[in-house]
């Protein structure tokens, strides 16, 4: 598993937004700046819709304010993560769609849920600094408590 001081791995992410379908890897999106990446089990799911991606809706100025860039992570496609970020007036947060698993599996944080929903990115939040990782919180399974917006906050 990924854990402080390391570098966080090579990957390229596709985005959709108005102007269409483009694309960036991780050192253009976390090169040079601070960033928080929460990761999701699944967007349009209970905890991830009613509590995760809002908590960090919510406090997105405050972070923006740190001079915080957020991401949220999850192992859908990227038309999933942008129906999602419209329908939570995410706007303020850049969705990355981890469609094949690779950036979660290569940070060592996915798990297996079989004929639930497969593989999927455990519940976690990560601050990096040009894509080095200071600070690094995995939720316990089932749990929803050390990575929250709040918590987040509170480390950056």
């Amino acid at each position: 598993m990924i854990k402080i001081g390391d570098q966080l791995p090579e990957q390229s992410f596709t985005f959709i937004t108005d102007a269409g379908k483009s694309s960036a890897d991780s050192t253009a999106l976390f090169g040079g700046k601070k960033v928080v990446i929460f990761a999701v089990p699944g967007a349009f799911t209970p905890t991830c819709s009613n509590a995760h991606l809002p908590g960090f809706v919510a406090l997105a100025d405050r972070f923006r304010a740190k001079g915080v860039d957020l991401y949220c992570l999850s192992v859908n496609d990227a038309f999933v993560m942008r129906a999602w970020q419209q329908a939570q007036n995410a706007g303020a947060i850049t969705m990355l769609a981890d469609g094949n698993g690779a950036f979660t599996q290569a940070l060592g944080l996915a798990k297996d849920t079989g004929d639930f929903g497969g593989l999927r990115a455990q519940r976690f939040a990560l601050v990096a600094e040009n894509g080095v990782v200071t600070a690094l919180q995995v939720e316990a399974p089932g749990k929803f408590e050390v990575s929250s917006a709040d918590a987040m906050l509170a480390l950056v």
